[in-house]
């Protein structure tokens, strides 16, 4: 079993969660009220932004020139498939770059991105890139779970935020960083890269629950 499929093996309870989250669950379903929905996206942006940079610090901490050649790929595929029309669509919104720039993240945000951030400054880069991996790839799994309430949802705004999780580019994204953690977790302590993963893949549920229970009181 590849080092990515232990991981993942050992979070499931804390993916069942995320996976089954009501903000998850009613996005997909197209019943998701858009206050929630544009306040998850002007947040998410400040992460965005934040796993940009700390992408640029996984790549310095590299152990080989390939795999700093690879996680510089990945920066470029991530603000490709996610970045790439993100003005556009904060405009269907009613929303600018601006006011992503502007607005104040949740608590759960900053601690989210500090942890990221700390990781990849101060620890090794087995669990830097292993800290990263829990929110691509639980996107992926959220829209191939849900991929038939795609069907029936009639708010063209959240199919079309959907589809980014289910394009080649992004499955491909993913599949090179899960390709990355197997092979820099080969000869690494597993118990450290178990304990990086739980702990990022839990706040993936908290930053779920977080902006789905606090929107009214940011906006």
């Amino acid at each position: 079993m590849k080092v990515s499929e232990r991981l993942r093996r050992d979070a499931d309870n804390i993916w069942k969660r995320i996976i089954e989250h009501p903000f998850v669950v009613e996005l997909y379903a197209g019943t998701l009220p858009m206050d929630k929905f544009k306040f998850y996206v002007l947040q998410d942006y400040n992460y965005l932004v934040s796993a940009i940079r700390n992408f640029g610090i996984i790549s310095s901490r590299a152990d080989s020139v390939d795999a700093m050649r690879e996680v510089i790929e990945i920066l470029y595929l991530e603000s490709e498939s996610e970045f790439k029309g993100y003005e556009e669509f904060l405009g269907k919104l009613g929303c600018t770059i601006e006011d992503a720039v502007n607005v104040e993240p949740i608590p759960v945000n900053t601690s989210y991105t500090s942890f990221l951030l700390s990781t990849s400054s101060l620890k090794s880069y087995a669990e830097s890139i292993t800290s990263v991996l829990p929110c691509f790839w639980s996107y992926a799994e959220i829209a191939e779970f849900h991929r038939d309430k795609l069907r029936e949802n009639g708010n063209r705004l959240y199919t079309e935020w959907a589809s980014v999780y289910l394009s080649e580019s992004y499955l491909k994204l993913v599949g090179k960083m899960r390709g990355l953690v197997d092979k820099a977790g080969e000869d690494f302590q597993y118990k450290k890269l178990k304990t990086t993963f739980i702990t990022a893949s839990r706040y993936e549920y908290m930053y779920w629950d977080a902006v789905y229970n606090t929107h009214t009181r940011h906006r």
